[in-house]
């Protein structure tokens, strides 16, 4: 099977059974939906869900983040990953955002990077999931899910899969195919014990049928 084939099998799937997908993070507007993204990073959806409803309530607006002390923010935000670095980056974030754009944040995923705490992935997810731009966010799950399947091959670095994976998916699809495989990744395509018998792309993946050709 070729890669094209391969990519096209998979897509079709999705667009078959999945046609709608989005982010998991709960939000309302750009402002909260960079905070979600931030708090995030190395932390699960679940966990950030159960943090923002306080944090948006105690500052809703982008000015008030900006004014904020470190230690308020910490408070709030202490049962995710790395609060300190996060305290900063969100704090920083909401600053320069009024300085640098007006409080408005941009498409643009090079300028969305000046901003404390976003870096390429959460860049993308912002211009993706904002702006329905062609950026394809690749975290943890989309990284490990694109190289079982075989979308990807020969990886080494979370930069090298997005551009496989943008060279071959159509790009009126990519906002749609990061959400794909996340939630492939987190539900059916897990780490540890993929759940191979309750998956619809197994015709197209390169992990399936190297296992049942060793007989597994």
């Amino acid at each position: 099977m070729t890669k094209k084939e391969r990519f096209k099998g998979v897509i079709r799937y999705f667009l078959e059974h999945q046609p709608e997908a989005e982010t998991e993070l709960n939000y309302t507007d750009p402002y909260q939906l960079i905070i979600a993204v931030i708090l995030s990073a190395q932390c699960t959806d679940k966990r950030v869900n159960l943090i923002t409803p306080a944090f948006y309530q105690r500052f809703p607006t982008v000015e008030s983040l900006a004014e904020a002390l470190p230690e308020e923010v910490f408070e709030l935000i202490k049962s995710c990953s790395y609060p300190n670095n996060k305290t900063r980056n969100l704090i920083g974030m909401a600053r320069a955002l009024l300085e640098e754009f007006n409080g408005e944040l941009p498409p643009d995923v090079a300028e969305l990077q000046r901003l404390p705490g976003v870096g390429r992935k959460t860049a993308n997810v912002l211009a993706a999931v904002l702006f329905n731009k062609p950026a394809m966010a690749v975290d943890t799950h989309v990284y490990r899910v694109s190289d079982r399947i075989g979308l990807t091959t020969g990886a080494k670095n979370p930069l090298q899969t997005e551009m496989q994976l943008v060279k071959h998916i159509p790009e009126k699809l990519i906002p749609l195919a990061h959400h794909w495989l996340i939630l492939h990744g987190r539900y059916v395509c897990t780490a540890r014990k993929p759940q191979c018998g309750k998956c619809g792309i197994t015709a197209w993946c390169l992990y399936y049928q190297k296992q049942v050709a060793s007989g597994c």
